[in-house]
């Protein structure tokens, strides 16, 4: 599902979960919010995913909203080599923040 900037901002006591900054080929980032358990993309008002510069961009835009954690996702391109056992490889996860419970 996809989620706008106005809808999150129109949802009242708005607790994003986790916050996922998708890297896209280290050159564009996009946002996945995980709230009450449900997965939302972070979109524009076309519904379009809405892409950024950088991972700060992304944390500067959603600086207003309470996140309880974020995590910059960095999808695997190691099985794409030459040689490589195929099957799912999971991305890399670095966690950013994490507030305390």
């Amino acid at each position: 599902m996809r989620i706008t900037l106005d809808e999150l901002r129109s949802t009242r006591d708005l607790v994003i979960d986790l916050l996922e900054i998708i890297s896209l080929e280290g050159q564009r980032y996009m946002a996945r919010l995980v709230i009450d358990g449900q997965t939302l993309l972070l979109s524009d008002p076309d519904q379009k995913t809405r892409l950024f510069r950088s991972a700060w961009e992304i944390q500067d835009t959603l600086a207003s909203f309470q996140v309880r954690e974020t995590e910059v996702v960095h999808p695997s391109a190691y099985h794409e080599m030459v040689g490589m056992a195929s099957g799912p490889i999971e991305p890399m996860r670095i966690k950013v923040q994490r507030q305390r419970q």
